[in-house]
């Protein structure tokens, strides 16, 4: 199984970025953590982060006929991006959606998004566990 990780806009910036929110572990931190899951549960994963709405379109639409899943942390494109719900649609890969807060807490405006009219699964709160969850369950269910 193969399993495609794609992180939004500034979580390049994890440990800078409000680390009472979003913790003071690095984007480093986390592409290790999801590697080393990827091994222990026999998937292989590509990593992709982009602070670019198209980027991220070209990335899933790339996706097509080559990743068995999805595990996408849209961030700010969460609540603002049609573009990546068509896109997920369009490939038609299972796909999780996760967050590293419990976004559903914060600001009003952050409890729309668009990507879960498509995800089948939400993980949102777990901090970056919620990326190991998702990926579990991908492979519990479609592997």
């Amino acid at each position: 199984m193969h399993i495609l990780v794609i992180n939004g806009p500034n979580l390049n910036m994890l440990g800078i970025r409000e680390p009472d929110i979003y913790g003071k572990n690095t984007y480093a931190d986390l592409c290790s953590l999801i590697e080393t899951k990827a091994k222990e549960i026999g998937v292989t994963v590509e990593l992709f982060q982009s602070n670019h709405e198209g980027s991220i379109v070209d990335k899933i639409q790339e996706s097509y006929q080559k990743a068995d899943g999805i595990v996408i942390n849209p961030a700010a494109y969460t609540h603002t991006s049609v573009a990546i719900l068509d896109a997920l649609k369009a490939v038609a890969i299972p796909t999780c959606e996760v967050h590293i807060s419990d976004v559903d807490a914060r600001e009003e405006f952050r409890r729309i998004s668009y990507v879960g009219l498509y995800a089948e699964k939400k993980f949102a709160g777990y901090g970056f566990d919620g990326y190991l969850m998702a990926m579990e369950y991908l492979k519990e269910k479609y592997a």
